[in-house]
């Protein structure tokens, strides 16, 4: 088919490579809009890595707006440049994520075992009893409302609390801090 300039429709060929450069030319703005996406992704997402990622892109896509027109770069080398920015800017981000630790102490990722409830201090949210209760544990991680049963008598509400026996970290059996303070005083005197 041929059109009313005398080109026909299945073969354009400046049409490839003026796309291509389009694209190439556009590239340093893509990432630097890319690199600030993912960087707002990680306001959502905290923890999720997005930031090391958009630092990386924003990082080579100011590198970009300000190197290519400056240098005289362009299409595939600009490219390939961008592409060793995105790989050292990207490795420097992630070790200075990982070095500063922007979201809690050191192994606060990992999980622990029931076990690291023994000695937890709390304050008791409903009246413990014997046979239940609950509690709320300072430091106790995402949910720290935790069941409680005494070990003995009753405990009322907003009295501190330590966790004598964490048992398997589904129902703890808590003592009042008073109890505990008074028998230390009573056996150091």
């Amino acid at each position: 088919m041929v059109l009313a300039f005398g080109h026909s429709l299945a073969f354009a060929p400046s049409a490839i490579p003026l796309q291509a450069d389009l694209l190439l030319d556009q590239l340093p703005l893509v990432l630097v809009v890319a690199g600030l996406g993912l960087m707002g992704l990680e306001a959502l997402a905290p923890g999720a890595h997005f930031v090391v990622l958009g630092v990386a892109l924003l990082v080579a896509g100011m590198v970009g707006v300000v190197l290519g027109p400056v240098l005289g770069l362009g299409g595939v080398i600009l490219a390939a440049v961008l592409a060793g920015v995105v790989i050292a800017s990207g490795a420097g981000t992630l070790y200075a994520y990982r070095k500063f630790d922007f979201y809690g102490g050191k192994q606060m990722g990992r999980t622990s075992d029931s076990d690291s409830l023994r000695g937890k201090s709390g304050r008791v949210t409903e009246r413990v009893t014997q046979s239940g209760g609950q509690v709320k544990l300072d430091g106790g991680g995402f949910n720290p409302y935790y069941a409680a049963r005494a070990l003995d008598g009753e405990i009322p509400e907003d009295e501190r609390v330590m966790v004598t026996d964490p048992g398997g970290g589904n129902v703890v059996t808590v003592e009042a801090l008073g109890a505990i303070e008074g028998d230390i005083d009573r056996k150091l005197a």
